[in-house]
């Protein structure tokens, strides 16, 4: 299948299923000023170059294999050197820059190694090289959507298949460094080649291969973390009501648990936060008539009380010794009320 050329989409395509709004691009140049990165014919401007490479189009068309137009880039001089790109390069400097020039520049002389003192240059212990960092791999028993893009740098190839994409014969070739701009020149941190133009930039050929592409990369296994969350409560004559305030509670995976002198509370929040409590209560409630509701920043539960007196507290506790009253005299604990309520479980209440 033909690839679009359009800056920002760059996918295969079937022309049978092509049509007006098939594709989303960006019909101007690159813009890259002080860091920042974007596209001239839209506002939006980034600082990494993943995020640029992410942003979405602001024109709708057609696919198109079609020789694009060329736009030389904003970070560009306004005079553009011509560089045959088969020359090799004046210089190169540490850090991969090249310095275009008529003379090359002498080489660097390396530091002399300064022994410790009590030893020589000889039986100095050398510096070891960093270790290669081991790099993301497939895991081959996630599926690939149809048509989804290598995320190796400089790669560019999509899914097709199984066996076309994934297998023995494949080959993965691109960048494991970073891009680098500066001073109008645009290259990758891998790879000593620099040249001036974003659109030569892209074709850069990437320097390492392998033999698998990175579609979805590995299962990132999720480490969980237990976290406490503030919770507060009041009462009514009738209900118990809990708050527990933790922001962003995943509503599908959120449980409460009633039981008549307990209630168990689990409830997962972004970046795998969890927060767990198992209550026991202070008096009995009524599961039936009990419910929670999950909010933006807390989680509201209400108990429905099994015998309508005031709780002390809201766990069990022995030191208790009165409760809350609003307008009742003396210990038996009714909220809201001028008359005094037994609670249903009290030897006293069938003396009424």
């Amino acid at each position: 299948m033909p690839v679009c050329t359009h800056r920002g989409c760059e996918k295969t395509y079937d022309e049978a299923t092509n049509s007006d709004t098939a594709c989303t691009f960006h019909p101007q140049g690159p813009i890259f000023h002080e860091g920042l990165k974007g596209w001239s014919c839209c506002s939006k401007r980034v600082i990494s170059f993943d995020q640029f490479l992410a942003i979405p189009g602001c024109s709708i068309g057609r696919h198109t294999d079609a020789p694009r137009e060329e736009f030389p880039s904003a970070s560009a001089s306004a005079e553009k050197v011509e560089v045959p790109f088969s020359a090799a390069p004046t210089t190169v400097d540490k850090n991969g820059i090249e310095v275009y020039g008529s003379t090359p520049a002498a080489a660097p002389v390396a530091a002399p190694v300064v022994a410790p003192a009590g030893t020589s240059a000889s039986t100095a212990t050398p510096v070891p090289a960093p270790e290669p960092v081991a790099e993301e791999e497939d895991d081959l028993s996630v599926p690939v959507p149809l048509g989804k893009t290598c995320m190796r740098r400089g790669c560019g190839q999509t899914y097709v298949s199984e066996e076309e994409s994934r297998g023995d014969k494949v080959v993965c070739q691109y960048h494991p460094g970073s891009p680098v701009f500066h001073e109008g020149s645009k290259g990758w941190s891998c790879c000593p080649r620099k040249v001036l133009e974003f659109e030569e930039f892209l074709k850069l050929k990437g320097c390492r291969t392998t033999n698998q592409h990175l579609f979805v990369g590995s299962k990132k296994e999720e480490v969980e973390e237990l976290v406490h969350c503030r919770h507060d409560w009041y009462q009514t004559q009738t209900h118990i009501n809990l708050s527990i305030f933790a922001k962003k509670v995943d509503a599908k995976t959120a449980t409460v648990e009633f039981k008549e002198r307990e209630v168990n509370i689990d409830l997962k929040m972004p970046d795998g936060k969890r927060f767990k409590l198992t209550l026991p209560l202070f008096q009995p409630i009524e599961p039936a008539g009990s419910s929670f509701e999950v909010l933006g920043t807390k989680v509201e539960i209400t108990m429905k009380k099994g015998n309508g007196i005031s709780w002390a507290t809201l766990e069990p506790s022995e030191g208790a010794k009165c409760w809350t009253t609003f307008g009742t005299t003396g210990g038996a604990g009714t909220v809201g009320s001028k008359v005094m309520h037994l609670a249903t479980d009290s030897p006293l209440y069938a003396q009424k």
